[in-house]
């Protein structure tokens, strides 16, 4: 099957659209509640999903005593009636996102043995919700933040981190509800589906520990504010640990996941006529390295076949990550950078096209999702005076698709499933 750009374009923007639709909760939220409860229910939550989860509950539970609050990105809110929606920053925190941390604390304590807490915990959750332990300030964790964010350490590393230094997360919340009923409904954004992980796990036990903090702070060289690292020292005050009377076997279920969402655009390419192949749901790796990965499986399909013949889309999801290397850095996220690494290793190879993007409508800081990468995107930047592989070496990718014109815009999509590749070979 031969595909004009125009074609390739249109197949991978739907695949994309049917990985992110499959991750709403306002389809998927209802079927994965508890039993219509007697009592009081107390809706917390927190996470780029947390608004319109929140309105999934109401519109499950019309008849149901509803009370409490979720706290979400900027720009994420969606109506609700019963449930409060506050909104703070992402990727680094700020002071509402604390506020909305404590809040949700004092109301987590107030439920008593006969209530429901039902926590609903999307990506995005651990920055909305940085509450500094005792002997920390905010300043001291937006430091953090933006050490982890420069550090090329995975979400599971940085959640590490941040469990040790919060005073909400590591089941911490969970803790302050006891002896209430907690059921967390989640969508993965990390690889893995590890709850530890999902916003740092609020209502589940935390099997690190202080000590594996502070060995992942030395072996990424992070340059920490001093109460941070003797609050890592002296490792006063550690999480709840599995075993903790307060936190019995937690009742934990995903409404989406990274894989239910590359499984829904296998089924969404096969309808185009593609045979998808799904790499993993939780490839990791510096960005640009985990693009000339995928580059060369790409050539492979299309060069011998293997690992399937043409036209087939290639499908994989994670999170890369981005080490900081240049001062100051450029424009784009995980997702471009990995994208252009791609573009780069296939050389302008033809009937070879590929979009990446984060399935929460916002790659990074940019207003983009993504981008989409053509064989001519390289001749294309170049005629326009752009040299990609300097932009790559400047972490400036956002300039090469901004200026081709191949940016992948959705707006908040109110869901994160995490990064979404696609490769198309034709």
């Amino acid at each position: 099957m031969a595909f004009t750009d125009e074609a390739a374009r249109a197949a991978l923007r739907r695949l994309f659209d049917a990985a992110i639709a499959s991750a709403d909760p306002r389809t998927v939220l209802a079927r994965h509640l508890p039993d219509t409860p007697a009592g009081r229910v107390l809706v917390l939550g927190a996470g780029k999903s947390a608004a319109v989860m929140a309105a999934a509950v109401e519109a499950a539970w019309p008849d149901v005593d509803l009370s409490g609050l979720v706290v979400t990105r900027y720009g994420h809110g969606h109506p609700t009636s019963r449930i409060e929606v506050a909104e703070s920053a992402h990727p680094v925190p700020d002071e509402a996102g604390a506020l909305a941390a404590r809040r949700m604390l004092d109301l987590a304590s107030s439920a008593g043995a006969g209530d429901l807490v039902l926590f609903l915990v999307s990506g995005g959750g651990s920055s909305l919700t940085t509450l500094p332990a005792p002997g920390l300030t905010l300043a001291d964790l937006i430091a953090v933040n933006r050490a982890l964010l420069a550090s090329g350490a995975t979400i599971h590393e940085m959640n590490c981190i941040r469990r040790h230094l919060s005073a909400f997360s590591g089941g911490r919340l969970a803790a302050a509800a006891h002896p209430a009923r907690v059921v967390t409904l989640a969508i993965s954004d990390v690889p893995g589906d590890d709850p530890t992980v999902i916003a740092s796990g609020p209502t589940v036990p935390d099997p690190s520990t202080f000590a594996q903090a502070q060995a992942l702070v030395a072996h990424y060289r992070m340059a920490l504010p001093g109460p941070v690292t003797a609050h890592l020292s002296r490792a006063a005050e550690e999480s709840p640990k599995p075993g903790d009377p307060r936190l019995p076997t937690p009742d934990y279920r995903f409404i989406a996941t990274p894989r239910m969402a590359l499984e829904a655009a296998a089924e969404a390419a096969r309808a185009l006529g593609l045979a998808p192949l799904i790499l993993g749901d939780a490839l990791e790796g510096e960005a640009r390295e985990v693009g000339t990965v995928l580059a060369g499986i790409a050539l492979s399909a299309r060069t011998h076949g293997h690992p399937l013949p043409a036209p087939c889309v290639l499908l994989s999801g994670g999170e890369t990550t981005v080490t900081i290397r240049a001062t100051p850095p450029g424009r784009g996220g995980r997702n471009g950078e990995c994208l252009l690494g791609c573009a780069l290793a296939l050389s302008g190879t033809r009937g070879i096209w590929a979009l990446m993007g984060d399935t929460d409508g916002i790659d990074g800081s940019e207003s983009n999702a993504g981008a989409i990468a053509t064989p001519d995107t390289l001749a294309r930047a170049r005629a326009a005076g752009l040299d990609p592989r300097a932009c790559l070496a400047a972490h400036d990718s956002h300039a090469v698709f901004a200026t081709l014109g191949d940016l992948v815009e959705t707006g908040p999509t109110l869901t994160n499933v995490n990064d979404f590749r696609a490769i198309l070979v034709g």
